[in-house]
């Protein structure tokens, strides 16, 4: 094999990097996120959500070429910290590096600054170099990684670099990766509605508050975010690095500047663990804080994501332990989201609060992969709270195999009781009385109630 680092010449290939649409002559543009590109003739291209991956093999001379250009996350301010990270974070987790990397000049351009840098890599069967260039602009990253074991594609490669553009990123308190357009102090007012508790006071002194995006609990000079579901950056993704930072810039970066320190530490497991931090700047303060993006993906998919705002990263820890590279013991962090709880008055629940709930189960022959059929059970529950303090609710089911399933129906009609944290509803199975544990957790644009029985049995109720 020979010597890869003498072989290609490396420097060619970076000091090419950027350059103006302008002083090359190019194919036709296609773009990738806020990049746009050329492909080279002859070669693949496969587009993912989180990157573009451009290659060439040859299996009859056992050589290959792969160049993978990454969309634009959150960096920090020091482009040589981003090209660290990404370089332990990307490179080194996809071949296996003995030396750091070789650095190349730095350079500008369109406001972007760039680092490169190269090393050897070595695998079983193969040797190469890995290369990864990482722009740096006003708090937002692109890294660009070419792993190749041949020099026949120098050319193609530097073609490649060549034409690449990178939109121009505005300041971030110009609304540099925001998601809205509504001003970044707007969502820190509380949220005026009818219901008569808005605040929840914790015996151990943190104090929750209903806000328009979030549920603000503090305790001195800690806040932590208790973020509403959001479809975009709740939504599922197998790759937990692209959906957590997807979450970050819906949720988090647009009210920050001057992001610095960035790290995503997230944790893949049956129940994944969500962890970014960095320190910033607060746009509506203009405070430097410590932010740390958490969120507990529980099985039943009720997780949420938690943003905890500190002076510094000592007092986060301080307060919620150190960072550890385990799914376990998150406890503490966790169950902040389950400070989302308001006491319940009795003119709060005034008409029709419902829920329903399905699951599912197929069977299939082992012997010829076809069905055996489908057993199902559907249940739909609705509790009416009417004036006078008279309640009535209804309780459906059905369950059994599709198409032969059995139903059930059940309703009651009697008097609510309601205290802060429990309703008690008279004349019930048998026409005994029920207890509830009951509160309300905050939504956007209004409430959930949630009614716990002595059984565990849960309705998360939406008004209708």
């Amino acid at each position: 094999m020979m010597n890869m680092k003498n072989a290609l010449n490396l420097n060619n290939l970076f000091l090419g990097l950027f350059v103006t649409v302008t002083t090359v002559i190019q194919a036709q543009k296609q773009t990738f996120d806020i990049a746009s590109y050329s492909l080279p003739k002859g070669w693949e291209k496969e587009t993912t959500a989180s990157s573009l991956l451009v290659s060439k093999e040859e299996p009859e001379k056992d050589i290959f070429c792969f160049m993978q250009l990454y969309k634009a996350i959150p960096g920090t301010a020091d482009s040589k910290a981003n090209f660290d990270n990404a370089w332990e974070s990307i490179v080194k987790k996809a071949v296996t590096i003995a030396s750091p990397p070789e650095m190349q000049p730095v350079t500008t351009d369109n406001g972007w600054e760039i680092q490169s840098g190269y090393a050897l890599f070595e695998g079983d069967d193969t040797k190469g170099v890995a290369m990864l260039i990482t722009s740096s602009s006003n708090g937002k990253m692109v890294n660009l990684v070419i792993l190749t074991n041949t020099n026949s594609y120098e050319k193609d490669i530097t073609t490649f670099l060549e034409s690449i553009t990178l939109k121009i990123v505005p300041q971030a308190n110009e609304g540099a990766g925001a998601s809205s357009s509504k001003p970044a102090a707007a969502n820190t007012i509380v949220r005026k509605e009818a219901y008569a508790f808005t605040t929840t006071n914790w015996d151990d002194g943190w104090v929750s508050t209903v806000q328009e995006e979030w549920v603000e609990v503090k305790k001195g000079s800690i806040k932590v975010l208790l973020h509403y579901p959001e479809k975009k950056a709740d939504a599922y993704n197998s790759v937990l690095k692209d959906g957590d930072y997807t979450a970050w810039n819906i949720l988090v970066a647009p009210r920050y500047s001057n992001m610095k320190n960035f790290e995503w530490k997230s944790i893949q497991s049956w129940e994944s663990v969500s962890f970014i931090r960095a320190d910033a700047t607060e746009i509506a303060t203009g405070k430097t804080v410590h932010i740390v993006l958490f969120k507990k993906h529980y099985s039943k998919g009720n997780g949420r994501y938690i943003e905890f705002i500190t002076d510094s990263k000592t007092t986060y820890e301080n307060e919620f332990g150190p960072y550890h590279n385990t799914e376990f013991d998150w406890d503490k962090t966790a169950n902040m989201q389950f400070r989302n709880k308001f006491a319940v008055a009795p003119n709060d629940l005034l008409g029709k609060w419902s829920t329903t709930d399905y699951a599912s189960i197929s069977y299939y022959y082992v012997n010829t992969g076809g069905t055996a059929g489908t057993t199902a059970t559907s249940t739909a529950d609705d509790f009416t709270f009417l004036p006078g303090n008279n309640y009535q609710s209804n309780h459906y089911g059905a369950s059994g195999m599709v198409g032969n399933m059995k139903f059930s129906s059940q309703s009651y009609k009697g008097k609510s009781i309601v205290e802060n944290w429990t309703i008690r509803l008279t004349n019930r199975f048998q026409g005994a009385e029920e207890k509830f544990d009951s509160y309300f957790e905050a939504v956007k644009g209004g409430r959930a109630l949630i009614l716990k029985d002595k059984y565990g049995t849960i309705y998360s109720l939406v008004k209708q």
